[in-house]
């Protein structure tokens, strides 16, 4: 019934689910005529509990949206973490759901195997595992697309950022540029020269407000 058990998982929640079963088959609330009908009440417990999950996640993904379009993000790198541990929640329980639904969908179709009248409670689990397998696949899509968006607003402000830095850069290079050949040793005086120093200061600040305007024509800041 379990399988493997991950070391992390904590056995009262590993058990939750048949540890369930078991004390209403020992209150008498339950009394199961076949294995199938056994195999219904356990599964559905379990249906029961991935669905409350979606819930949880459904809740959790509503908050992060609401951070993602307020813009109060916090640590990117934690958020991003958070965004990944939902969708990867809701990734685990849609394989669970869509591999229940294909076991139970075999075995609906062992006629020969499957009791008439257990046939039913096979069926109704195939139906409930599927239903469980499009909410987290609804829930996920909507997810992603949270995601999307918020790297879609990750990579515009480094855009931006990258646009205002060449900027920065096309507007100081034709100054460094002038400053360092006029800073060479071929040009030497005893004692500062200050008209010389003034019109070199106006050759640069013309050549900034030339190229500042010149990028704001173009849509660049």
């Amino acid at each position: 019934m379990h399988g493997p058990i991950n070391p992390a998982l904590s056995l009262k929640v590993a058990l939750r689910e048949t540890d369930g079963v078991r004390r209403r088959l020992e209150s008498g609330r339950l009394r199961p005529n076949s294995p199938y009908e056994l195999s219904y009440a356990i599964t559905s417990s379990l249906i029961h509990h991935l669905e409350t999950f979606i819930e949880e996640v459904t809740a959790d993904v509503w908050h992060l949206e609401q951070r993602v379009t307020g813009g109060q993000l916090g640590n990117p790198e934690e958020f991003l973490e958070e965004l990944f541990q939902a969708r990867h929640g809701l990734l685990a329980v849609r394989t669970m759901g869509a591999l229940g639904a294909e076991v139970y969908g075999r075995l609906a179709t062992l006629d020969a195997r499957v009791p008439a009248g257990d046939l039913p409670l096979v069926m109704d689990l195939v139906d409930q595992l599927t239903r469980i397998k499009n909410l987290a696949d609804g829930e996920r899509e909507y997810l992603q697309g949270v995601i999307e968006f918020y790297r879609a607003r990750a990579e515009t402000k480094m855009t931006v950022a990258a646009e205002r830095l060449a900027v920065i850069a096309v507007v100081t290079l034709p100054i460094t540029a002038l400053s360092s050949i006029y800073g060479m040793n071929i040009i030497v005086h005893e004692h500062t020269e200050l008209p010389q120093l003034v019109v070199v200061l106006t050759i640069m600040a013309v050549m900034s407000a030339l190229l500042l305007t010149w990028a704001k024509r173009r849509g660049w800041w």
